[in-house]
């Protein structure tokens, strides 16, 4: 069976889930959090970010990740643009 990937994402992790416990339960009528521990088995690489005459590699000159940091998109080199995540209050997440 082929993993499914997102086309958008220049990089792209397949894992397997190794364990699953509980975390913490916020009340007895709540669901509980969990933990997943994961180990990578295969990555998906885009030739378009790979270092030039290699096959194994990422070239961090062309690899800009996307990292979201409390509700805030950030690149390598400062917050990218706003995020309408941000504009939602953080208690309608629960």
């Amino acid at each position: 069976m082929r993993a499914e990937r997102i086309d958008e994402c220049p990089v792209n992790l397949e894992a397997r889930v190794v364990h699953a416990r509980p975390l913490a339960q916020d009340g007895p009528d709540d669901d509980a959090t969990f933990l997943f521990e994961a180990t990578v088995t295969r990555v998906h690489v885009h030739h378009s970010i790979r270092m030039a005459g290699t096959a194994n590699r990422v070239d961090p000159d062309r690899w800009r990740p996307l990292i979201m940091s409390f509700q805030r998109f950030y690149g390598l080199l400062g917050e990218v643009h706003p995020s309408r995540l941000a504009s939602i209050p953080e208690e309608w997440y629960r």
